[in-house]
């Protein structure tokens, strides 16, 4: 967090612009769906390239099961939310 504070100050001392953005996404992919989600923030916030790419990764072939005692049922894949 000091290198974050630092960077910004020496920054704004040079004359530059600085911006920090922080994201809260803990309960945003409750229940949007992945492909939604992921048209929307290329299409609205110009993410692209390799973020839009890690944010693929991270929500593609996500899965759950419930365990109830020795049995498992089959695994679903999730089209939307993700495990917390």
């Amino acid at each position: 967090m000091l290198k974050v504070l630092s960077d910004i100050l020496q920054a704004v001392d040079r004359g530059d612009v600085a911006a920090l953005v922080l994201l809260d996404l803990s309960a945003a992919f409750g229940t949007v769906d992945h492909d939604i989600l992921l048209q929307h923030l290329s299409l609205t916030y110009g993410i692209s390239d390799a973020a839009h790419a890690w944010l693929r990764s991270y929500l593609s072939r996500r899965s759950q099961y419930v365990r109830c005692g020795s049995s498992r049922p089959s695994t679903i894949y999730l089209v939307c939310g993700v495990l917390q």
